[in-house]
């Protein structure tokens, strides 16, 4: 199997993606998002910007390599009633059956970013854009003192070394990378803009217990945990991340609402 389709149908994301919902909603409100625009929401796992887009009255279609996501979303989006959104299973990397040049907005929130070649990933978001429209994606930055970027460095770090040839996900929160692969796919630098913005998680219950959601079933902890148990240090690595979460958490009612900060991107084709 595709280790990145093994990746994120390993666990069970929606545990984690009902706790960004809220920020899903407010991004996709300051999208511009019209009645009858044509979306594709790329990397969309069960629906947390793809479905607020349709809330918003678009035609959207819904791509994850995820085949439990994708359907996860199928029903979320029956259940609201809604009829405007369709969900299938792609690869950000080629988009094979997404004709070209036939979106006005490509979104892709913390999805994209972890398909394995990003210079395609580049050229396949630009290619299924209408001219004059737009890319947006959402990336996390690497080295960023805030929770995501954090998780991921502290689960690295209980991990093997990535095969050779690995490029790194977080490598899509670096300016100069982004302008360097959209430019690879045509577009001037001029017309790429980077933003950092805030996303926030929201979760009712402790840091620790919210730990334990993603050791259960975030598919990159959910390894990182693996690893650490080789070395008998599993424990250890749960108490980093509860220390990381309670320190980053805003809420003071038993509850969770822990803030990170991510690049947006803005491209204009």
């Amino acid at each position: 199997m595709n280790p990145n389709k093994a990746l994120w149908e390993k666990g069970d994301f929606t545990r984690i993606a009902r706790t960004m919902r809220e920020s899903g909603d407010a991004l996709v409100r300051s999208l511009g998002v019209t009645q009858g625009m044509k979306v594709l929401d790329v990397g969309c796992g069960d629906g947390t910007t793809a479905i607020p887009e349709a809330t918003l009255g678009a035609d959207v279609t819904g791509v994850d390599i995820s085949a439990p996501l994708v359907a996860a979303a199928n029903q979320r989006a029956k259940d609201m009633g809604l009829t405007n959104i369709r969900v299938q299973e792609g690869d950000a990397c080629d988009l094979a059956g997404i004709p070209d040049k036939s979106f006005d907005l490509v979104v892709s929130i913390f999805g994209a970013m972890f398909a394995p070649r990003p210079m395609d990933v580049a050229k396949s978001l630009v290619r299924v854009t209408k001219p004059g429209g737009r890319v947006v994606m959402g990336n996390w930055i690497p080295g960023d003192p805030t929770l995501v970027a954090q998780l991921l460095k502290i689960s690295s770090s209980y991990s093997p070394p990535p095969p050779e040839g690995f490029i790194s996900p977080m490598l899509w929160g670096v300016e100069q990378n982004i302008k360097e692969r959209f430019g690879a796919a045509g577009i001037a630098p001029e017309n790429i803009k980077c933003e950092r913005d805030t996303y926030t998680f929201n979760y009712p219950g402790t840091p620790a217990e919210f730990v334990a959601d993603f050791r259960n079933y975030y598919g990159p902890t959910m390894n990182a945990f693996a690893a650490a148990e080789q070395n008998g240090r599993q424990e250890d690595l749960a108490k980093e991340l509860v220390t990381l979460f309670a320190a980053q958490n805003k809420a003071t009612n038993g509850s969770c609402s822990i803030p990170a900060t991510f690049m947006k991107v803005t491209v204009t084709v």
